[in-house]
């Protein structure tokens, strides 16, 4: 897929961009660059290739990595909100803000 001069105007005016005459044929070659490497990948034949959950998964066991999650700290929940104005059944009580 090869855009035009005419696709980059299109795009700028979509996307609200004022882009000077002095960009667009750079721009032009960068874009249709990106969408040549695009191609490039698509001609890849990856037929039996098992996908990766994480591109490091390929060289090391990234999963045996990942830590528990696990509460670290106590719980201050009181003690925080014993400066709030209202508090209700453990949550602070804020103003309506749309009646």
């Amino acid at each position: 897929m090869a855009l035009t001069l005419t696709d980059i105007d299109r795009i700028a005016h979509l996307a609200r961009l004022a882009l000077p005459d002095g960009e667009r044929q750079p721009l032009l070659e960068r874009l249709n660059g990106f969408f040549g490497l695009v191609e490039a990948m698509r001609a890849v034949d990856t037929t039996g290739v098992e996908p990766l959950a994480h591109p490091l998964a390929a060289v090391q066991d990234v999963q045996l990595r990942l830590r528990e999650d696990v509460a670290s700290e106590p719980d201050q929940r009181q003690a925080n909100q014993q400066s709030a104005p209202a508090v209700e059944d453990g949550l602070f009580l804020v103003p309506r803000g749309i009646e």
